[in-house]
């Protein structure tokens, strides 16, 4: 007598439908938290370039005799008291150095939105 054993291998569609279920389930979790993470890692490095930027303005306003109001004309002024003499972007957007006294402040590009602040909006730091 002979006795044979099938043995099926494979998986059921059922348990794939769980598996991709799952998958999905965690992608649903895991893409938004990503999204805002990644915004408020870009909106804190425009905190920090902001931060620099306003340090460079207050070490050319005092290097140059500039008073309170004074207008600061670009970026590129105060590029020397920058370290390695430019900004990093994160998204393109444009820094804009205020009048000596008042903080600085950046621009996002149309179209590109971050965090709560809308397209084109203008970001200044926060107090």
């Amino acid at each position: 007598m002979k006795i044979t054993l099938q043995s099926k291998s494979g998986f059921t569609l059922v348990e794939i439908m769980i598996v991709v279920t799952i998958i999905g389930l965690l992608g649903a979790i895991a893409i938004p938290n990503y999204i805002k993470s990644r915004d408020n890692s870009r909106l804190n490095t425009i905190y920090s370039n902001i931060r620099i930027l306003e340090d460079a303005k207050e070490q050319w306003a005092l290097e140059t005799h500039q008073v309170t109001g004074a207008a600061v004309p670009s970026v590129t002024i105060v590029s020397n008291y920058i370290r390695y003499g430019t900004l990093n972007t994160v998204i393109n957007e444009n820094y804009v150095p205020n009048p000596i006294g008042t903080l600085a402040g950046a621009a996002l590009p149309p179209g590109i939105g971050l965090g709560t602040n809308a397209p084109g909006a203008f970001i200044s730091f926060p107090q």
